[in-house]
């Protein structure tokens, strides 16, 4: 494995100075990331586009990179002068927003934020006024509020810009209209992911890739048997499901009734869930604790699949599998992290980071038979703490940032050579870190509030304020910054949101 040696991040200091001086994305614009398939009608980042004004999905993108060099209407100058509002919600946010300029809402054009909760409430807010404009409340609501019967589900808005999916704790999928948060169900809608619910967790958020949804499940906190992890394509237009990979008992391509499988567990539990690679044909997921044989059981790995058809084409599964999966060290508690330059990044709960080969994910060519192994690089987590997070990663100007967080710590890492080489750290505890116009934001699950930085310092310029929470995560747009806040575990039926804005 290859030691980690310090290096200024000098690259970076000088693009933000780009940045902040141009104010216009370069080089690194997300579309550069993005695949080609049917894309949204405005997209979220485009190369010369002028300010970010959408954010419709977890990690701004399909490849969750987390990062864009556009400006976002918040600048280093005035971060510390947005004005705070903060809102009540019918339901703790335990997972990420997302945020649509000028969209149809009744007989009006509004700016909305969507957002779902822990018990399936979706919500759809206005970031100017705070106003709740509409909320959907799934059928059944009643019978599992205040249980352990949750999801962390993030939801995604259609390219279409005129419907949001999102997930509720009884395992179903929902399309819904943004106008007035009617639900359609023409079709299969709502869809069902799960044969068991009590058991399979929908806590990934959900993503987008050309004409089909992607949903990922785990299990629920404790891990309670019988489950398994596994990926469910749903088509946008119908609801059909169009496709399952099962993590364990893969060789059945069906949705399971979880006790016919031998095996349990194996969960798709990261923020990030399903991470499409730039092409849109093949998808990345990392698995939790499980079997692990290599064909039918991929317990602790790194799996990728081709798109659609959903078939193992490699994976990456660690030389000491057995030893994670007895001692509850779920390599797949942060989706992996696409860096660019053939490179992937995966975190496990043994606080351990790898680099993989995106071409040989266990050094071996993808047509033969998987071996455990394979890793270029091992390093510790940035606070040395279980990581629950989603990296982000910023390509500018020929060179790629890395910024992750745990609860214990926020670092920077520079790629070069194919290895991470470290840039900066602190032990300020972080969830998802997001990289927009030139600013890094991290929010800070313990203290609360949003730590504020330059790209190139472990110092933070601005504080914003806030509650404590859990896996939430910020998203930076339009001249807003919206930061959910709570915990799913504490079972409320309220909570808050915070809605910065720059006017």
């Amino acid at each position: 494995m290859a030691s980690m040696t310090r290096r200024p991040l000098r690259a970076v200091a000088l693009a933000l100075g780009l940045a902040l001086t141009s104010a216009c994305g370069g080089a690194a614009s997300v579309a550069a990331n993005s695949s080609p398939t049917p894309a949204p009608a405005r997209p979220a980042a485009s190369a010369g586009a002028g300010e970010l004004t959408d954010w419709p999905e977890f990690g701004l993108n399909a490849q969750r990179g987390d990062a864009t060099s556009q400006p976002t209407g918040v600048t280093a100058a005035g971060v510390g002068t947005l004005k705070d509002r903060r809102v009540s919600l019918p339901g703790t946010v335990d997972s990420s927003p997302i945020y649509l300029h000028d969209v149809r809402v009744g007989r009006v054009s509004v700016d909305v934020v969507v957002v779902s909760t822990t018990y399936g409430r979706t919500i759809a807010i206005n970031p100017a006024s705070g106003k709740l404009l509409w909320t959907f409340t799934p059928p059944g609501y009643a019978g599992w509020a205040g249980s352990p019967q949750i999801t962390n589900s993030s939801p995604v808005a259609d390219p279409d810009r005129r419907f949001v999916y999102a997930a509720s704790p009884d395992g179903l999928i929902h399309k819904l209209q943004l106008a007035d948060g009617r639900e359609d169900r023409t079709g299969a809608w709502p869809a069902r992911v799960t044969r068991d619910p009590v058991r399979e967790k929908l806590g990934s958020a959900l993503n987008i890739d050309g004409p089909d949804v992607i949903a990922t499940t785990s299990g629920y906190l404790g891990d309670t048997p019988t489950y398994q992890g596994h990926v469910a394509l749903l088509s946008r237009a119908t609801g059909r499901l169009v496709g399952v990979f099962n993590m364990l008992c893969a060789n059945r391509r069906s949705l399971l009734v979880p006790t016919t499988c031998g095996e349990s567990d194996s969960a798709i539990l990261s923020r990030g869930g399903a991470v499409v690679e730039p092409g849109g044909r093949r998808i990345l997921v990392d698995t939790g604790n499980g079997d692990w044989n290599g064909t039918t059981d991929l317990g602790d790995s790194v799996v990728e699949l081709t798109f659609p058809g959903l078939r193992l084409r490699q994976a990456y599964t660690p030389t000491n599998q057995a030893m994670l999966n007895a001692g509850d060290l779920d390599l797949g508690s942060s989706a992996p992290a696409l860096l660019g330059h053939d490179r992937v990044l995966v975190a496990g709960k043994d606080a351990i980071m790898r680099v993989l080969d995106l071409a040989r994910l266990d050094g071996r060519p993808a047509a033969e038979p998987e071996q455990l192994g394979g890793e270029l690089q091992t390093f510790p987590t940035p606070g040395g703490a279980e990581p629950f997070t989603q990296p982000a990663v910023w390509t500018h100007d020929g060179q790629t940032s890395v910024f992750a967080a745990d609860f214990s710590g926020t670092a920077a890492y520079t790629l070069t050579g194919g290895h991470l080489e470290p840039a900066w750290s602190n032990t300020t505890p972080g969830t998802s870190p997001i990289l927009a116009g030139g600013l890094l934001y991290v929010y800070d699950p313990r203290a609360g509030g949003i730590d504020v930085y330059t790209p190139s310092s472990a110092q933070p310029i601005a504080k914003l304020a806030g509650t404590s929470g859990h896996w939430n995560s910020p998203i930076v747009v339009d001249g807003h910054v919206v930061e959910p806040e709570g915990n799913a575990n504490d079972h409320l039926l309220t909570g808050t949101i915070d809605l910065f804005s720059a006017g």
